[in-house]
């Protein structure tokens, strides 16, 4: 089992409202580099969406119940079909989106058990406290030649010793692939 991390990420580490939808000030960031970072597979799942299982914060996998369910082709097809958890204490019901459940107890623990290989998307909470017990394997970061200077950074107060695997340039952003160095 790996907990795989993936985020839309500008130079200065903000991963703050990367569609503007958020609307913050400085949101959009990641859109006004045109579609041909942001479409498709832009983080190489692969097999990963037929295998794999999503793990949504409450925030992201509202966003994406929203905007998923309607679309089609290949990639909006496998990740519609994919299953996915939501990790939140507030929401009773994630019916809104195919083959969504809610985490069930602790979030650690329950990352702990799973025997299958999880993908983070967004979820900035969700990846914070799965990072401060070291459960992250691997993160998949698109970074966009984009700095805002304010916003949430998804390394804020942490620390981490990466290793990167791979390098990518996928429309104006860079997919940097690293995998947690564990001592």
């Amino acid at each position: 089992m790996s907990v795989i991390v993936i985020e839309f990420v500008t130079l200065d580490g903000v991963v703050d409202d990367p569609d503007g939808r958020a609307g913050t000030p400085t949101g959009g960031w990641a859109f006004r580099h045109g579609p041909d970072a942001v479409g498709a597979d832009k983080f190489r799942l692969g097999s990963l969406l037929e295998t794999g299982t999503l793990l949504f914060g409450r925030t992201t996998w509202e966003l994406f119940a929203k905007l998923w369910p309607g679309r089609t082709g290949e990639f909006a097809d496998r990740l519609n079909k994919m299953p996915k958890l939501v990790a939140s204490r507030t929401l009773a019901d994630v019916g809104a989106w195919q083959n969504s459940a809610l985490l069930q107890g602790e979030l650690t623990e329950a990352v702990a058990r799973e025997t299958g290989d999880l993908i983070v998307i967004g979820s900035i909470g969700v990846v914070r406290t799965l990072a401060r017990h070291d459960l992250v394997d691997e993160y998949r970061l698109l970074v966009f030649p984009s700095v805002v200077g304010e916003g949430r950074r998804l390394f804020d107060g942490m620390a981490a010793d990466l290793e990167l695997v791979s390098n990518t340039q996928v429309g104006a952003a860079v997919l940097n692939t690293y995998r947690t160095r564990r001592a």
